[in-house]
């Protein structure tokens, strides 16, 4: 069995947050049976990694736990959270910061995993 997930969210965005919440419930999931985790964010979905954006959504109408709060969560975990490179040019501004943590990874860090026997792969 391998051991290892790489999550893919881009249509998962920060318009819709309900969505953004299950890809990171997996990725907490796969860490809590001792996974190795990554996740890559593109397109729109790169905004969730800027720092201040996802602690202003909320998955349900409740507001019990924000996205930001799920980020963090992960990362504490060991969640690896990768932001694409092209994504990262078209939707976030220079002057714009990413979460402590966060590392850049292209399309082709994606799809090598894909490629990869020894990974796994889910695409939100």
């Amino acid at each position: 069995m391998t051991d290892k997930l790489a999550i893919l969210l881009w249509a998962a965005t920060p318009d819709q947050p309900a969505l953004c919440v299950t890809p990171l419930v997996h990725a907490l999931a796969a860490r809590a049976l001792d996974a190795e985790v990554e996740i890559h964010f593109a397109g729109p979905a790169v905004r969730l990694l800027v720092t201040g954006v996802a602690t202003r959504l909320f998955p349900t109408p409740n507001h019990e736990k924000s996205l930001g709060d799920f980020l963090d969560e992960a990362s504490a975990e060991g969640v690896s959270l990768l932001a694409c490179s092209m994504a990262t040019a078209a939707w976030v501004e220079p002057d714009e910061q990413f979460l402590p943590g966060c590392s850049a990874a292209g399309a082709t860090a994606f799809v090598a995993r894909s490629l990869d026997p020894a990974w796994r792969t889910l695409v939100y």
